[in-house]
């Protein structure tokens, strides 16, 4: 098929001025006949650079000079120019097209290369009429393909975003949750000392409690033997019968001093562990205000948990949404694809109309061909009847 040629009437140098205009692919406004039966050298150039941006749908800055300077990207923009341009002309079939077209062109090369656009662009906008119609059958399908691929980018981006902002709060929630198991093992520790402590505490006192007891029995029975040594000096200077009763008291009263003095060493003894037991007692009231302060960290890291678990709640409804957006996204999805669908159906009717179309006007114009055939055999006889007669 790229081998057959593309053939097409080649029209006067007037049609193809105004055609120029019509399809604002001219030069210049004030382009004539003339201009085209006497190119300038930047004639083909301009309608190809206005034809690929207008025509072609190539971007502007793309497609430039329309002059001849010597500066080599100039000079690499005038062979895009003609790549291009040829590339587009053996599309429709038109193989003869040369960079001696575009540089140096002859008056009747220009006319033959503008008739061949030209003739294109008749018979594109005569394919653009008919299909017209069912163009405007979907006038709201590209918009309405537009606000589905807008909403399904909007989901997306809401989704990316919270995929983020998880992301970023990963690492907090990660840095807490280890921050609140190491509190919580350090509280189970404290509470195992203050339990221990506590005991250790309640056995000080009942310990305490016994020494003091003992302490009041030593004083009261210290007092009851003061009590019996007045009583027996009284005695003495009395009666002297009874001094000797009171010498054999002495020894006895002798042996209670050595009693007293044990006593007195014994609670000296007792005070001295009443002393430790008090500096004991101490040091356990500043660990229990230590333990206090470790309950408030508790209480703090308790806290902290708490939020952990609301910012758990917060992730686990926001990836509730998440689920919930995610048949919406696919709802939208599939209807875009069912509009692409239907949009792929009307585009393969519209091509089988016009591959019909194209049957129907080769059909036509061999049926014309034939006729023309027919008319010049006839006109042939005609022109030899007329020859016989006159001769």
């Amino acid at each position: 098929m790229a081998s057959e040629s593309f053939s097409f009437p080649v029209m006067t140098a007037a049609d193809i001025a105004e055609a120029l205009h019509t399809y604002g692919i001219a030069p210049n406004a004030n382009l004539r006949a003339d201009d085209i039966a006497k190119p300038a050298p930047d004639l083909l150039p301009g309608v190809f650079s206005l034809f690929l941006v207008n025509i072609a749908g190539y971007v502007a800055n793309h497609v430039q000079p329309t002059s001849f300077p010597a500066l080599p990207d100039v000079g690499i923009q005038i062979i895009r120019l003609f790549q291009r341009s040829r590339h587009f002309l053996e599309s429709i079939r038109f193989n003869s097209f040369t960079l001696r077209d575009l540089f140096r062109p002859t008056p009747r090369r220009v006319v033959y290369v503008l008739s061949a656009i030209i003739n294109y662009l008749h018979f594109r906008q005569e394919k653009i009429s008919l299909l017209q119609p069912i163009v405007d059958e979907f006038p709201d399908t590209n918009e309405h393909r537009a606000e589905l691929k807008a909403k399904i980018a909007e989901h997306q981006k809401a989704i990316a975003d919270h995929e983020l902002k998880e992301q970023m709060e990963e690492p907090v929630v990660q840095q807490l949750q280890t921050e609140v198991d190491s509190l919580t093992q350090r509280v189970q520790e404290y509470n195992k000392q203050q339990v221990a402590l506590r005991a250790k505490a309640k056995a000080i006192d009942e310990e305490k409690e016994e020494i003091l007891s003992k302490i009041s029995q030593a004083d009261f029975e210290l007092m009851k033997q003061r009590q019996e040594n007045s009583k027996l000096l009284s005695k003495v200077v009395e009666s002297p019968e009874k001094f000797q009763q009171a010498l054999e008291k002495k020894a006895s009263r002798a042996q209670l001093k050595n009693q007293e003095r044990i006593a007195m060493q014994k609670i000296e003894e007792k005070n001295n562990t009443l002393e430790v037991y008090t500096k004991a007692y101490e040091k356990l009231s500043k660990h229990l205000s230590e333990i206090s302060a470790l309950q408030e960290h508790a209480a703090a890291a308790k806290a902290a948990d708490k939020e952990v678990k609301a910012l758990k709640a917060k992730i686990a409804v926001q990836n509730l949404e998440i689920d919930t957006l995610a048949p919406k996204i696919v709802e939208l999805q599939r209807k875009a694809f069912e509009t692409e669908e239907h949009l792929k159906a009307k585009e393969k009717e519209r091509d089988q109309k016009i591959a019909d179309n194209a049957r129907k006007m080769a059909s036509l114009k061999s049926e014309m061909d034939r006729k023309h055939q027919s008319f010049e055999d006839r006109q042939r006889k005609v022109e030899e009847t007329i020859t016989k007669v006159i001769l």
